[in-house]
Formats: structure tokens, sequence, C-alpha cells
């Protein structure tokens, strides 16, 4: 309000918990490097000093869980997470609703219980539009696909609703068939098994749909072990279509073996997920449960 003091030069100092499911890859670093370096930014227009309390969970629900009692105890003014398990985070909503903490789930949706808001990727849409990209580029060529789903691990809400947009778009235009799903949990040694048995197993595979880039290197692996990794324009050739233009992405991109992503922009999730808990630390009205989804752009070896 009018009387905060900030008008005086007086920030108000908030702390914010936040709590990651694991480090393993550049990606939530560079979440994290975000959302500090514009909360800064940000914080002075609004008369806000941020301090971050970062927690890192090592893959393992639990000791998120655990973390999370702690930044509750540390009585933080918001809890921001990236769930590790969509189920499991819910007890953890539930213990900072009981302590008057609000709560926002990032990245990574809960399934389970209602979260003060959500900040993440439409990774829905994500799927929609590599899909549709993906099929008039099929369609183009005079090519049914015949399409290995190479699938995130379906923990993670994001994994789910790329399959469905996915599905959604084959269903829609039938430019081709999802002939095999391959199980990864998010685990580049299964992302490099499960391609090569795949493959091995559906021979007649021309086509991959892959839930994400980050470790697309396994996917090479498997795929120059069986003799069919090969640049667009080489008839040895397969398509691809993945999700998010990580490092290795972005690499294989620009070699011709990827033909289609859909960008996952950490910066402006970031900012994103600065800017809805201001409003919420500010008192302004979220929905309760409010997602607020940034789209991706689509990227190929032209515009990369």
């Amino acid at each position: 309000g009018l009387c905060s003091g900030s008008a005086f030069g007086e920030m108000r100092k908030v702390r914010v918990g936040l709590s990651w499911n694991e480090k393993l890859h550049s990606l939530i670093q560079a979440w994290e490097d975000y959302m500090i370096q514009y909360s800064k930014e940000y914080g002075k227009e609004k008369g806000l000093e941020f301090a971050w309390i970062v927690t890192v969970a090592d893959s393992d629900p639990v000791q998120q869980a655990a973390n999370i009692e702690n930044l509750i105890a540390q009585g933080v003014d918001i809890i921001i997470a990236r769930a590790h398990d969509a189920a499991a985070i819910g007890a953890s909503i539930k213990a900072a609703r009981e302590a008057g903490i609000p709560f926002v789930t990032f990245d990574r949706e809960c399934s389970t219980e209602v979260p003060t808001a959500h900040v993440g990727a439409d990774s829905y849409n994500q799927a929609v539009t590599t899909a549709l990209y993906f099929a008039g580029l099929l369609k183009g060529l005079g090519v049914k696909g015949k399409v290995i789903e190479v699938m995130g691990d379906l923990r993670d809400m994001n994994a789910v609703y790329r399959s469905k947009g996915w599905h959604y778009v084959e269903d829609l235009l039938g430019a081709w068939e999802t002939i095999a799903q391959v199980p990864t949990e998010w685990n580049p040694e299964k992302f490099y098994t499960g391609v090569k048995n795949a493959l091995q197993a559906h021979p007649e595979a021309n086509a991959l749909f892959v839930h994400s880039d980050f470790c697309f290197s396994a996917v090479e692996k498997a795929l120059t072990e069986l003799g069919r990794l090969a640049p667009a324009g080489d008839p040895k050739h397969i398509w691809i279509a993945a999700q998010d233009v990580n490092p290795q992405g972005y690499d294989a991109m620009v070699k011709g073996y990827i033909d289609v992503a859909t960008t996952y922009d950490a910066y402006f999730h970031a900012v994103e997920a600065v800017k809805v808990i201001t409003s919420i630390l500010l008192g302004e009205e979220v929905p309760k449960g409010q997602k607020f989804l940034v789209a991706g752009r689509v990227a190929t070896p032209d515009n990369v």
C-alpha cells in the first residue's frame, strides 16, 4: 500500500525457499541464476529485497519433503519447488498451507493438491507445436511416419502432457503412427538401451519423438551402433522430433539429426516465476492454483 515505506527507499526483505528435486543438468542451474538475477532488478521496482534459500534433493522425494519441512520451520515467506514426484509433493503443499506459507510449484505440476500457483512451460502446447510442424514435414516428403516415442518420467507431468499433445496431433492429422513407446524415467542409460531395443524390435520405424533432448547423445549412441545416425538428406536419416533444445539437442539439430523441437525457455520461465511470487508476496489477487504457462518457440535446423 501507500504506507509501505518503499517510497522512502526502504526495501521489505523477503525470504524465498527454493526447493530443487535435483541439479543433474544445466537447465536447473540456469533457472536458479536467472531467478536470482531477475529478482534483484524486479524487486527494486517493487520495493522488495529477495533472499534465496536453496535446497537440492538428489532425485529423492523423501529428501525433498524433508528439505521443504526445513524451509517451513525456518519461516520463509514463500516456497517455490520443482517436484520430483507429482503426487508426493502434495504433502509438502499441504504442510506449507497449514503453516500459512504460500507454495508455488515450478516446472512440474502437482497431481494431488492445488498449490497457491504454478509456473512452468506449456508442455502440452510444446508437444503440439512440434507435432504440427513434424506432420507438415512428413506430408511434404510423402513419408508415412512409423514412430518410436521415447518417453520421459511419467511422475513428471511434463512428460504426461508431451505424450498427450503428440497423440492429439497424431489422431488429428494421421501423418504417422506411434508403433512403440519407450519409458526412460529421464535416465540417460534408458534412453540408450530403450531406443536401441525398440529399433531392433521395430526395424520398420523411420521416426522418433524424444520427450527431451537433454541427453540426446544417448540416442545418438544407439543410432550409431545400429548404423542409423545420419543427417536429413541422407537416405539413412531417421526423422526426429524432440523437445527443449538443451545443449545436446542444439548440437544435434545443427548437425541435421533433429528435424524439429520446441524450446524450453529457461530465462522466460524464471522471469514469470519472479513476477508470480512477487504478486503473491505483495498480496495481489492470484486465483488459487492458477497456472502461469510460458510457450516455447519452434526450432528447426533453419532457424535454431
